[in-house]
């Protein structure tokens, strides 16, 4: 998982945005870096957010973009309804089998920003109060959202993390780099 996002071949715009991108799913991945389900689906704020619920959250978003980007149907679309499910695990899912949908979308992304024609491209915004009436956005925009949205999770499972069990940011790179606890 990157830390530490290196700059990009000479004008190389799509690695770039997918590196950053990729820094960001790091940070989110390591916050639930040796948690059991359990532990993981812990809420110890407030604010009904647990780790795995982002983790979920955040792989569905992905997809729902990486669709609206292909113009095609998301098989995983949200009802006003099941919304709230976006943000935990419901029976029969797992931390493991959540990370593991989430990897599949990222090579999908990979692989679909990869090969569009131009980052220029554009695509419809869904209707929304929060979207500009017939608005469209590029591909590039599409991986700065990406970067944003989850980076702004990423955010949130540090914080949960820590409250968990006093484990930070950069403890959690060492120990998925094989240092030793400092705890």
């Amino acid at each position: 998982m990157v830390t530490h996002v290196s700059a990009e071949a000479r004008g190389d715009e799509r690695g770039a945005l997918l590196a950053f991108v990729e820094a960001q799913r790091g940070g989110l991945r390591r916050a639930v870096l040796g948690l059991s389900d359990e532990q993981a689906a812990r809420r110890p704020s407030a604010s009904a957010l647990s780790l795995s619920g982002l983790v979920k959250h955040v792989a569905e978003m992905e997809l729902n973009w990486l669709r609206m980007g292909q113009r095609k149907p998301n098989e995983r679309a949200r009802t006003q309804d099941s919304y709230g499910d976006s943000f935990r695990l419901v029976e029969g899912e797992t931390l493991t089998g959540t990370l593991a949908f989430w990897d599949s979308v990222a090579r999908e992304v990979e692989e679909f920003i990869r090969a569009v024609p131009s980052l220029d491209d554009t695509f419809p915004l869904p209707e929304a109060p929060w979207f500009p009436k017939d608005g469209e956005v590029s591909m590039r925009w599409l991986m700065l959202h990406l970067v944003e949205e989850i980076g702004r999770h990423a955010g949130h499972a540090d914080i949960i993390r820590e409250s968990l069990d006093g484990k930070t940011a950069f403890e959690l790179v060492a120990l998925e780099q094989g240092y030793p606890s400092q705890n």
